[in-house]
C-alpha cells in the first residue's frame, strides 16, 4: 500500500472574512485564506449568511461546506509549510 505523503486534515473551522484554521495530523496548523473564491461560480453559496461557518471535513477527508462545494486540503497543507507537492515528496 502506497503511503499518503500529505497527512490527514483532522480539524477544520471557520474564521473571519472567509479564512479557515486547519490542523493536520501531523501537528501541522495554519489559516487559509478562501476569499478568493467568494462570489465566483458555485462558491457564490458562501455568501449565503452562515453557510461558509458550515466547513466540515467529510469521510473522504475534504473539507466540504455542501453537497455542491467541496475542497481537497492537500494544497492548503503545502500552503501553510510553505513546500511542494515535489519537494515534499
Amino acid at each position: 500500500m502506497k503511503q499518503k505523503i500529505i497527512p490527514y486534515l483532522t480539524e477544520a473551522h471557520a474564521i473571519d472574512d472567509f479564512k479557515l484554521k486547519l490542523k493536520f495530523e501531523d501537528g501541522v496548523a495554519g489559516e487559509i485564506d478562501l476569499s478568493e473564491f467568494r462570489g465566483k461560480g458555485i462558491f457564490k453559496e458562501w455568501d449565503e449568511l452562515g453557510v461558509f461557518s458550515k466547513v466540515k471535513i467529510n469521510n473522504l477527508g475534504k473539507l466540504e461546506w455542501s453537497d455542491d462545494i467541496d475542497m481537497d486540503p492537500d494544497a492548503f497543507y503545502l500552503k501553510i509549510i510553505g513546500k511542494s507537492f515535489e519537494v515534499l515528496s
